[in-house]
């Protein structure tokens, strides 16, 4: 090229929109060639426009149609864009990042699907780097030196306001602004509150939810520590449970400590030997001869405790011995060992604690044994009934109360934690509907958050996973929508104004009593339910702690074989 047309590509790099009409044969010749120089696992569309000045040092890159990387952009990592996507001058995308079609990124902003570690044992430039990803959807505009940081999904057709930092999800349709970035409004200009096909406000129902969390937290405080609801004794559970609430709809931690006091108390309820969370008075309980316990409190601690800390940007100091040194071997004699046949929710929680540990595991640097995650999924995959796509067997006195729970349990901390496909997912959808439909379950005064969540979980996960996504037509819709309805219609009006959620509607567990425990879950279930009717954009908030919807991290690598 001759210095006319090498200024002109100079121009193109930070105007690269105007590459498709204006260059020349030669330009455009010289451009494949840039993109044919850059390494790494590397795919382009057509029309697609890479600068010169652009550092692009991907593993792996997939850029769609008529999508560009303009002047000085940074680019490492994996990176996946749909078609029409822009990263504009002085952009740095780095880790994980994938983007769907029609995303605008403006000049000097940072998606960063990457993470270093902050255990105290060693400097910060030693720590191992984690990478949950970041998930950007279609018809999306992030404005000029926003930062989005790692584990974050923006939904699709949200704009993001210049400057902003992103560090939780934002739903579908968010405009959204500030540091940390909070939702303004609606980007459609629906006015709040405004009914869906259900005739229920769920705009109204989370805004009184937001309003009312400082007093529900402040409820159950006792100056020292959190309980369920005013006269119980403290748990590790409530603190957990504090912690979800104020994340899901305070956006921060709870207001009783800073949230570096939240992560020390939490941190130093673990053992570091063991790596478990006894309750607050109780002694560790006795692990069995493969290293891991089998039943108790401290099973469900590796969840709460877990992801409460996760919420709060930290994570378990030590790793749960018990899952790292357990040898695959060992993990199919415990996993035939299950009560499958009379306690298939106790199975299912047994599974759900192991594979959240070697979640966890992974995330601070650890690994399991080789080979067992591995053998975990070989196991279930082998052994799912391909009549009812589940684990364990019905009974005369509860129906298919144990196997439809415990398999919500086994799913939640496996196939969904680790972004595994479920198998038989019509099979599940049919069968936890009969379930749906058991009175002894869900009749009158009889519901409470474990059943109804229970089932909302296993539909949604299916629903998408068989392509109908939510709120659309796909195997049995109908069925789900009206389902989803009624559960919502029934509970909505549960709501205790200052105290929150009962557990249930009848005398099952803590019963109608307003506290922690009821909140949170009914909270996230009245989130499922919602999206199952395409309505969850109206509450402006979505799981990101225990029933966070999607898989909880990058430790899909350590599944490679089985997701090839």
């Amino acid at each position: 090229m001759d210095p006319h047309e090498r200024q002109a590509v100079r121009h193109f790099d930070h105007c690269p929109w105007l590459f498709a009409g204006d260059a020349t044969q030669a330009q455009r010749l010289a451009q494949r060639e840039r993109q044919q120089a850059v390494g790494g696992d590397t795919e382009f569309g057509e029309r697609c426009y890479v600068a010169d000045s652009a550092a692009v040092f991907p593993d792996r890159l997939r850029l769609g149609d008529d999508s560009y990387i303009a002047a000085h952009a940074y680019v490492t990592g994996e990176l996946t864009t749909g078609t029409d996507c822009t990263l504009n001058p002085f952009t740095t995308v780095r880790g994980t990042v994938t983007l769907g079609d029609g995303v605008r990124i403006g000049a000097h902003t940072s998606i960063l699907g990457f993470n270093h570690t902050m255990a105290p044992d060693r400097p910060v430039f030693q720590q191992p780097l984690t990478s949950r990803g970041i998930k950007v959807g279609d018809d999306v505009w992030i404005g000029s030196n926003v930062v989005v940081v790692d584990g974050v999904t923006i939904g699709d057709h949200c704009v993001v306001g210049a400057g902003a930092v992103v560090t939780r999800d934002l739903p579908a349709w968010t405009v959204a602004a500030g540091n940390p970035a909070r939702p303004i409004r609606d980007r459609r200009g629906r006015p709040a509150g405004t009914p869906g096909n259900a005739g229920m406000d769920l705009t109204r129902f989370a805004d009184t939810a937001r309003a009312q969390a400082a007093d529900i937290l402040a409820r159950s405080w006792d100056g020292d520590r959190y309980v369920d609801r005013p006269g119980a004794a403290p748990t590790m559970r409530a603190h957990c449970d504090a912690v979800e609430i104020a994340d899901l709809l305070l956006g921060c931690a709870p207001p009783q400590w800073d949230a570096e006091e939240h992560i020390q108390r939490l941190s130093a309820a673990q053992d570091p030997v063991s790596g478990l969370v006894p309750e607050f008075g109780e002694p560790l309980p006795n692990e069995a001869d493969d290293g891991l316990t089998g039943s108790g409190a401290a099973l469900y601690h590796i969840l709460s405790v877990g992801y409460a800390l996760d919420l709060l940007d930290a994570s378990f100091p030590h790793p749960v011995r018990g899952v790292r040194d357990m040898t695959p071997g060992q993990l199919l004699l415990r996993l035939q060992d299950l009560p499958w046949r009379d306690g298939a929710w106790t199975a299912g929680a047994w599974i759900d604690a192991w594979a959240t540990a070697a979640h966890w595991n992974l995330r601070c640097g650890e690994d399991a044994a080789s080979g067992s995650l591995e053998a975990l999924f070989g196991w279930l995959l082998t052994r799912a009934d391909p009549w009812t796509g589940m684990w364990g067997s019905p009974s005369a006195q509860a129906g298919r109360l144990q196997v439809v729970n415990g398999y919500y349990r086994l799913t939640r901390g496996s196939f969904a934690q680790f972004g595994m496909p479920v198998p038989h997912p019509e099979r599940v959808v049919d069968t936890v509907l009969a379930h749906a439909h058991d009175a002894r379950h869900f009749g009158p005064g009889r519901l409470n958050a474990c059943n109804v969540l229970d089932v909302a979980h296993p539909l949604w996960l299916c629903s998408r996973q068989l392509g109908t996504g939510t709120g659309g037509d796909g195997y049995r819709s109908a069925d789900i929508h009206a389902w989803a309805e009624r559960q919502l219609t029934a509970v909505l009006p549960t709501w205790h104004d200052g105290e929150g959620f009962g557990f249930a509607t009848g005398p099952v567990g803590p019963g109608p009593r307003p506290g922690l425990q009821g909140t949170e879950m009914w909270l996230a279930i009245v989130w499922y339910l919602a999206d199952l009717l395409g309505r969850s954009d109206e509450l402006g908030y979505r799981p990101r702690g225990v029933h966070r919807p999607e898989p909880a991290g990058a430790d899909r690598n350590a599944l490679a074989p089985w997701l090839s």
